[in-house]
């Protein structure tokens, strides 16, 4: 599958699981526009990559709670590249502006998870329409069991984000498929190289540990590669039948059954 003339936008992907999309992208031939919000350093390190890998690109600043950088942002691809055949939306806010459980998280922190989830990625779409040749793809990148579930109270706020960022994907699923625009989520599963990488060293090696027990089939997390490649796919011309779907990239982490213990689960 090639990407060749192909030119795409990935927000957040100075590193972690938006620079891994970006590099599949480009190891395809495709064009890569990296966005980054305060790392701009890591941030010409994913384009470096993407110029080894024989494609080149652009580095752009935004802070995708501020809708007039989010149109800033997809306006440079269009003065970059012309068109825009490919939007993975990636990027989310700082853990520290929106994590706070549901009884006394302030507005402004709730207001941060969903600017920068629901409302940029309507902006940016809107955007990136106007110059976005029909057949174009429009990806989010989700975490679909943060919208379905409670437990994780800290999370509401993005979860929340998160659950509203999937409708929309479904909404402009329906809204574009005339064009032949297919949208579409992932919902990946623990992955290394990601926000994990952030949480202190023991708490990493539980969560490496639960998955590796068996609550993640695989028995392990999974890539930022391993994301990128399910990205390429539906971005190829053979995906051009699935739009409006929220995709579970976890090694089977979804299909696990909480009300039994593990032990009873593997016979």
């Amino acid at each position: 599958m090639s990407f060749q003339g192909k030119h795409a936008l990935v927000t957040g992907s100075s590193r972690g699981i938006g620079r891994g999309i970006a590099l599949k992208l480009a190891e395809r031939g495709a064009k890569v526009g990296i966005h980054y919000h305060k790392n701009e350093t890591a941030a010409k390190e994913t384009l470096a990559k993407v110029r080894a890998s024989g494609s080149d690109g652009f580095v752009v600043q935004a802070d995708c709670c501020q809708m007039d950088q989010v149109r800033r942002m997809v306006q440079r691809a269009k003065s970059e590249f012309g068109k825009l055949d490919i939007f993975v939306s990636n990027a989310r806010t700082d853990l520290a502006t929106f994590y706070q459980g549901v009884m006394d998280i302030p507005l402004e922190k709730w207001d941060a998870a969903m600017d920068s989830q629901a409302k940029a990625f309507l902006v940016a779409v809107r955007e990136a329409l106007a110059f976005m040749p029909d057949g174009g793809r429009i990806i989010a990148i989700t975490y679909a069991p943060g919208g379905r579930t409670g437990s994780w109270q800290p999370w509401v706020a993005m979860g929340s984000a998160k659950a509203a960022l999937e409708s929309l994907c479904r909404y402009f699923a329906v809204a574009l498929a005339k064009r032949r625009i297919t949208v579409n989520a992932i919902s990946p599963g623990g992955v290394e190289d990601s926000v994990l990488n952030t949480l202190p060293p023991a708490v990493k090696k539980q969560i490496d540990a639960w998955h590796e027990s068996g609550w993640t089939p695989m028995a392990r997390l999974g890539t930022t590669a391993e994301i990128g490649n399910v990205v390429a796919l539906l971005c190829a011309d053979e995906a051009n039948w699935i739009t409006g779907q929220v995709i579970a990239v976890d090694g089977g982490l979804s299909l696990m059954d909480p009300i039994f213990p593990l032990e009873i689960q593997r016979g």
